[in-house]
């Protein structure tokens, strides 16, 4: 894969195979009767469900590698490279803010953080790191970024709550109605976008602002992943290697989670070393059936899904608003949605 001129379909595959994941646990069903591995873990946990978001931003910094490299490598100007990453990553954090306020758009409760706008974010600052630096600083940067944040939200007090607490932040003053939260990354969630956070929490949110910096190390992941990928080594190697790779990911994971919990509302250092290692393993499967052994015809469908990724994600989450937005009355009087009609 030294000739970054050729496609990677199994990267198209991955991608297509999580968004697919992607559209699944977001639309389950009718929620009162869901497999479980369709749900989040809870609070600290980690279930299939959980590895969709980050195999997705693991999949960003692969592809920000091999699209970036290519342009470096023809010479093209680097500020106009800023500037197009720039309007990319504005535009993904506005189709976001549009999924959030959509249909209503009441923008004194707009939720801003979201997952398409943790993408844009993380997908800004990984790329610019990429053309500014090489892969030895960024796997430098990754981990210091992972210690850095375990160190913030376990040690560093949290105001008006005093030793932090990774619990689920929800603690309210009942004289007052005031939120305090138990860790840091609800309280800051709060002070900054109070009123403009996720609906089913109101007070903190899970792709909120600290808890980014984690999700960075993810996308340096895959970003070294790419930059393996282009290395002369021969593919069944390279495979090997990625399953290696993957495989001590995983096994650090669930060490690190004994001290610092497996949580992707928090994205916790731990859970980040542990879904790296899964995407690892996943893409190395994907690799080895398609790149190595050219089984492609069942892929077709997922390429579709993974070359149209955002706009595949886009449709599907409007598509399941309109289908509970769109109401009518029928013939005995009751409002019944669209959604509920044809469950029904």
């Amino acid at each position: 894969m030294n000739n970054t001129s050729e496609r990677l379909i199994s990267l198209d595959v991955f991608r297509g195979i999580t968004i697919a994941g992607m559209i699944l646990v977001n639309d389950p069903g009718d929620w009162g009767n869901v497999y479980p591995a369709l749900l989040h873990a809870k609070w600290n946990g980690c279930t299939p469900t959980d590895l969709i978001f980050p195999f997705f931003l693991f999949i960003v910094g692969v592809s920000i590698t091999l699209s970036l490299t290519k342009r470096k490598e023809r010479g093209d100007n680097q500020s106009k490279l800023v500037l197009q990453i720039l309007k990319r990553s504005f535009l993904i954090f506005f189709i976001g803010l549009i999924l959030n306020g959509f249909p209503y758009f009441n923008l004194s409760t707009l939720r801003i953080p979201g997952v398409l706008q943790r993408i844009a974010v993380v997908y800004l600052i990984a790329s610019l790191m990429f053309l500014k630096t090489n892969w030895k600083t960024q796997s430098i940067i990754a981990v210091v970024l992972l210690f850095s944040y375990w160190a913030i939200i376990a040690l560093v007090p949290v105001p008006d709550f005093g030793k932090p607490d990774l619990s689920v932040p929800v603690v309210l003053v009942p004289t007052t109605n005031q939120f305090i939260s138990p860790n840091i990354t609800g309280w800051l969630d709060n002070l900054l976008l109070g009123g403009h956070l996720w609906g089913q929490t109101k007070v903190w949110d899970p792709e909120g602002i600290l808890s980014t910096i984690p999700a960075v190390s993810t996308c340096i992941f895959g970003m070294l992943l790419g930059e393996y990928l282009r290395t002369g080594s021969d593919k069944t190697q390279k495979t090997v290697w990625i399953f290696v790779f993957g495989n001590t990911g995983i096994a650090v994971g669930i060490i690190w989670d004994m001290f610092f919990p497996l949580n992707k509302n928090l994205w916790t250092s731990s859970y980040v070393v542990y879904t790296a290692g899964f995407a690892l393993v996943l893409f190395a499967m994907c690799f080895w059936f398609i790149d190595v052994k050219g089984y492609k015809r069942w892929a077709k469908p997922f390429v579709v899904y993974g070359t149209n990724a955002i706009a595949v994600y886009f449709l599907s989450e409007i598509f399941a608003i309109l289908l509970y937005v769109v109401q009518w009355t029928n013939s005995t009087g009751q409002t019944i949605s669209l959604g509920s009609f044809l469950y029904q």
